[in-house]
C-alpha cells in the first residue's frame, strides 16, 4: 500500500519529519536533493517541486524496528527505574566485641560546648608557613653544652610566637563584646592532652620570659594538668593558644580557636626536605605551623605579619635569648 497525501500542507510537514530520520532511505534522498538544491545557482524566487520515491508502510515500520535496535540492543528502556534495595541494619557484618558507653565527664562537654561555638560564630581562616629547624638543632646543643639548659622545641615555638605577638601587637587581640580589644599582656596558652581531655595552662608574660623559665613553667603546668591539680587562674584566660602535635609525628593540620581569643597557631612535625643552596642540593629539615585567625580582629596582611615575625625568630634563635 502506497501512502497518498493529497494536500500540499501535510506533505510538507511529513517531508520535514522523515528529514529527521536518517536511518530513512526517502531521507537520505532529501539530503542529497536539498544539498544539490543548496549549490545550485537557481534564484531564490524560483520553486522547485521534488517528490520523493513511494515510500510503503512496511518500510516505514522497517526502519522503525532498526532505531530502536540502535538505540537499545537489549530492547530495554534506557532510563528504567531501579527497584529500591530493601536496607536490613542487621545485616551489616561486626566483630561482635563488647562495648561500653562512657558518659561525656563534665571537662569534654565544657569543652564540646566551647569548640562547637567556636566553629558555628568565629569566622576561623588559615594561614601557613614552613620554617627551616637546622638552626633550632644546633642552637639547643650549644644551650646545652654552655649553661647546661635543656630547652624543647616547644619552648623555642612558645617563646617565638610571644616575641612575634610583640612585633605585631594587633594578632595579639581578643573579641569581646562584638570589639576587638588589644590585650595589654602576651599570655601563651599551650594545649596539654590530659586522660579526661585536653587543657591550656597558660604561660603569663612569656615574651618577658627567657627559655629556661618557659621551660620550667611548661614542665610544672604539664604535670599538674596531668594530674588534675590545675587552679582555674591557671587556664582560664590567655591570649594566644599554641597547640603542637609534632611529638606525634602530625606534619600539619588545622587548630581551633579558643574564644576570646583571636589566634591559635597549630604547629606539626619536622619533615626532612631538600633545598638549593648556591646550585647544590642540601638537606633540610622544615616544619610547618598553619594560624588560624578570627576574621573579625585579624586580617590577612596582620596574619601573614605575625608568620613573617614567627618564622624569623625560629630561623634565627639567637634572637630568642635577648
Amino acid at each position: 500500500m502506497y501512502l497518498r497525501l493529497k494536500d500540499q500542507g501535510r506533505v510538507a510537514e511529513l517531508l520535514k519529519v522523515i528529514s529527521c530520520m536518517p536511518s530513512l532511505p526517502v531521507a537520505n534522498f532529501l539530503n542529497s536533493k536539498q544539498k544539490k538544491n543548496d549549490e545550485s545557482p537557481i534564484a531564490a524566487d524560483t520553486e522547485t517541486t521534488t517528490h520523493p520515491p513511494n515510500v510503503t508502510a512496511e518500510t516505514l515500520n522497517q526502519s522503525a524496528q532498526t532505531n530502536s535496535t540502535a538505540v537499545s540492543p537489549n530492547n530495554k528502556k534506557p532510563f528504567a527505574l531501579i527497584p529500591p534495595i530493601n536496607f536490613d541494619a542487621n545485616s551489616i557484618l561486626t566483630t561482635g566485641a563488647p562495648y561500653t558507653d562512657t558518659p561525656a565527664s563534665t571537662m569534654r562537654k565544657v569543652i564540646s560546648k566551647r569548640l562547637t561555638e567556636s566553629r558555628q560564630t568565629v569566622p576561623h581562616f588559615y594561614t601557613s608557613i614552613k620554617v627551616e629547624l637546622d638552626n633550632i638543632a644546633a642552637f639547643r646543643k650549644q644551650l646545652q653544652a654552655l649553661i647546661g639548659v635543656k630547652v624543647s622545641v616547644n619552648d623555642i615555638v612558645i617563646r617565638a610566637v610571644a616575641l612575634a605577638l610583640q612585633d605585631v601587637p594587633r594578632a595579639n587581640s581578643s573579641w569581646i563584646d562584638g570589639t576587638a580589644k588589644p590585650n595589654n599582656s602576651i599570655d601563651v596558652s599551650v594545649a596539654v592532652a590530659t586522660p579526661s581531655g585536653l587543657i591550656t595552662p597558660i604561660v603569663f608574660d612569656a615574651n618577658k620570659k627567657g627559655l629556661a623559665t618557659i621551660s620550667t613553667d611548661i614542665r610544672a603546668l604539664a604535670k599538674k594538668a596531668r594530674d588534675g591539680k590545675l587552679q582555674p587562674h591557671e587556664f582560664q584566660g590567655g591570649t594566644v593558644s599554641v597547640s603542637n602535635l609534632g611529638m606525634f609525628g602530625v606534619s600539619e593540620f588545622s587548630a581551633v580557636i579558643n574564644p576570646p581569643q583571636a589566634c591559635i597557631l597549630a604547629v606539626g612535625s619536622g619533615v626532612p626536605g631538600f633545598k638549593l643552596d648556591d646550585t647544590m642540593p642540601k638537606q633540610i629539615t622544615t616544619m610547618t605551623s598553619r594560624l588560624s585567625a578570627d576574621r573579625r580582629v585579624v586580617d590577612e596582611p596582620t596574619a601573614a605579619a605575625f608568620l613573617q615575625a614567627y618564622a624569623h625568630y625560629i630561623a634565627n634563635p639567637n634572637l630568642l635569648v635577648l
